[in-house]
């Protein structure tokens, strides 16, 4: 983008027909596009929205973000049994576990209910996902509770 300077109310020539040419200049969906956001504009904590999982527990908020779908885990390991899936690219998370390293660099993962029930249908699909698939930029995401368990 270009910047122009006024100098004593007076526009020279030269800026004058830059800023014409600019007025005739196509704008496209690209170059009008704003940048990409960041991870945390993706996410954001919802204070006093309620879940209560299979196990009894209720939480009273979460975080909701933007996800890549991938298998939920009966525990923070890749060994547990995929209690659920999520499908979906924009999900909740109540609360974050510490559990085995994964791809994303640490051992975080984010507690949620699935979007389709795998393994141990009593579970209702309550499991853990990889923090790697949950867009934030730091993990744990600040805010959200560690979960009871551990």
């Amino acid at each position: 983008m270009v910047f122009f300077e006024k100098k004593r109310g007076v526009r020279t020539a030269a800026s004058a027909l830059v800023l014409a040419a600019a007025a005739l200049w196509p704008v496209t969906p690209a170059s009008a596009a704003a940048p990409a956001p960041t991870a945390d504009v993706s996410c954001a904590l919802r204070p006093g929205v309620t879940h209560t999982d299979t196990l009894g527990n209720t939480f009273t908020g979460d975080l909701y973000c933007t996800n890549a779908p991938g298998d939920l885990y009966g525990r923070p390991a890749f060994d547990a049994p995929v209690t659920g899936r999520l499908k979906t690219t924009q999900s909740w998370f109540v609360c974050y576990s510490i559990g085995e390293a994964h791809k994303g660099g640490n051992n975080v993962w984010y507690y949620t209910q699935g979007d389709e029930t795998v393994e141990l249908p009593s579970i209702k699909a309550w499991g853990n996902i990889p923090a790697s698939s949950v867009l934030t930029s730091t993990d744990p995401f600040p805010g959200l509770p560690r979960c009871p368990w551990h």
